[in-house]
């Protein structure tokens, strides 16, 4: 492709971000395998009960994805976004098949490290592919779009595989789903999908951007904006590490069946990737900042409130509030970030910020499985929630009041 022919937007790239929207639904339904069944797969056949084991899992998980998206964000510049989207999901296809014939836990979480280094690969490249097409003007709805395809591909597949385990047990039919994904993601990015560096030489010639110094230590500390969004993106997955560990386990304890927790569990990614068809778009329009305090807010007090309500209607209402306030954020998050970051440093300071962020899952499995064991699950969901609410004051009281934002 010759840098002559590279037009910025949406619409004059169309095709391509289409192909990446349905690649990252394949990402996003390699995580929604495990969202209903791991703490009942665990008890079940491999007679594990403490919270802390159980969550080990998302601890695998969050580490590896979290230092693959530094590392991936590094490397999209000399390796080149498609080739990193490659091996990403060369390494997602044995997960499934380990996780269906696993004898021993330890399989497990070997197998969820490379899942994470898989999604750490996958995501970060399609999240800045797009990011690379769309240019300045569309940049928060491409994100919704993205974050869209993802999360309500999660839900999508954590109901599938809560109602398959129902109905015919957790093994083996559940797995045979990631098996299937892994396969379409590999051979779509294989033929269809088109490497986008190109795109960054021309957006690079159009901006007046100074290059920031050091971009770890800007997005992680030193920029206000960058900084406060990764703080808040660190806090908003370690909520989500512990909805995907406690969550399932709390309602089991209430009595629900396994079709209802696989309806509970999926309502909260499912709104939190429908929400973002609009929210992404919203951040091109509205404040940044307000969104992301509000967002922020909202998650926290919808957590709060779960150990407080046991009936179906209200978790549900719950999950559904919860899964709004994630969708006012999460595509926001990666807005900010790139439209506060030149294009030549943008895919490392997603990197840097995806990093934080996805630690916050095996931070959020730790914390929420130690105190679950110590303290009880209840007391674990309230003190989330709480560090929730007091993320979104450091966004109100940090991030820089610009135009952008």
């Amino acid at each position: 492709m010759q840098s002559e022919h590279v037009a910025l937007g949406l619409k004059q790239n169309w095709r391509q971000f289409t192909i990446l929207v349905i690649v990252n639904a394949f990402v996003g339904g390699m995580v929604g395998l495990e969202r209903t069944i791991f703490p009942q797969f665990a008890e079940t056949f491999f007679g594990i009960s403490s919270k802390t084991a159980i969550l080990s899992f998302i601890v695998a998980f969050g580490l590896s994805k979290a230092f693959t998206n530094y590392f991936t964000g590094k490397l999209a510049n000399q390796l080149g976004r498609r080739n990193l989207l490659l091996i990403g999901w060369l390494l997602a296809t044995p997960v499934p098949i380990m996780l269906l014939y696993a004898t021993h836990w330890n399989w497990i979480v070997i197998a969820n490290i490379l899942l994470g280094v898989s999604q750490g690969l996958t995501w970060s490249s399609t999240v800045v592919m797009k990011i690379d097409l769309v240019g300045e003007k569309d940049r928060g709805f491409a994100m919704g779009l993205n974050e869209f395809a993802g999360y309500f591909a999660v839900g999508v597949i954590a109901f599938l595989t809560g109602y398959l385990a129902s109905h015919y047990g957790i093994k083996p039919y559940p797995f045979y789903l990631g098996i299937g994904l892994s396969l379409l993601g590999f051979f779509t990015t294989l033929f269809w999908v088109k490497d986008t560096r190109t795109f960054v030489v021309q957006e690079s010639k159009q901006t007046n951007k100074n290059i920031l110094d050091n971009i770890f230590i800007q997005t992680t500390l030193k920029n206000k904006t960058l900084s406060a969004v990764t703080q808040a993106g660190l806090v908003n997955n370690l909520n989500d590490g512990m909805m995907w560990g406690l969550f399932p386990i709390i309602l089991l304890s209430y009595g629900f069946n396994t079709n209802t927790v696989g309806v509970l569990t999926a309502a909260y990614p499912t709104v939190w990737g429908i929400g973002q068809l609009f929210t992404g778009k919203m951040s091109d329009i509205y404040s940044k900042k307000k969104m992301l305090f509000w967002g922020m807010l909202i998650q926290g007090i919808a957590i709060i409130l779960v150990p407080y309500t046991k009936h179906f209607y209200g978790l549900l209402i719950l999950a559904s509030v919860l899964g709004f306030g994630t969708a006012l954020v999460y595509p926001t998050f990666l807005s900010t970030i790139a439209q506060a970051t030149p294009p030549q440093q943008r895919a490392e300071s997603v990197g840097v910020f995806r990093l934080w962020r996805d630690l916050g899952y095996a931070i959020g499995a730790i914390i929420s499985g130690v105190m679950a064991d110590f303290l009880g699950v209840e007391y674990a969901i309230i003190w989330i929630g709480l560090l929730t609410i007091a993320s979104s004051f450091v966004i109100q009281y940090r991030m820089e009041a610009k135009k952008m934002v």
